[in-house]
């Protein structure tokens, strides 16, 4: 089960250029400003800015389906035929995400918070 698409992650090369746009266009300052990620909260949604997304081989904004279990969503996702791009794993606070490719090449992220 899902609670929708609450988190969005963009991946950019230049971080002080994209939280300049991102804080005109939001109108805010961001609640999290760190050389790794800047992130963004806007009307339930939350924006992330990842300098190393390209490399993990980000292609352009990746949605991240908030879960109850990660776990066993991927792996539903990859029984159905999706690619592994990215394992289960913390960012903190407990905080869990994976990504996975589907046949089309977009990427689907998942997110699950400590209280599930």
């Amino acid at each position: 089960m899902t609670a929708g698409v609450n988190t969005i992650i963009y991946p950019v090369k230049d971080l002080d250029l994209a939280k300049a746009l991102f804080k005109a266009l939001l109108g805010t300052d961001p609640y999290a400003d760190e050389p790794y990620y800047v992130g963004f909260k806007d009307a339930g949604q939350d924006v992330g800015l990842d300098p190393n997304g390209h490399a993990k081989g980000m292609t352009g904004p990746v949605p991240y389906w908030h879960v109850d279990d990660i776990r066993t969503t991927l792996a539903a996702l990859l029984e159905a035929g999706a690619e592994a791009l990215q394992d289960v794993h913390d960012v903190g606070g407990g905080r869990l995400i994976a990504s996975v490719k589907d046949a089309d090449g977009n990427l689907v992220g998942l997110l699950q918070d400590a209280t599930g």
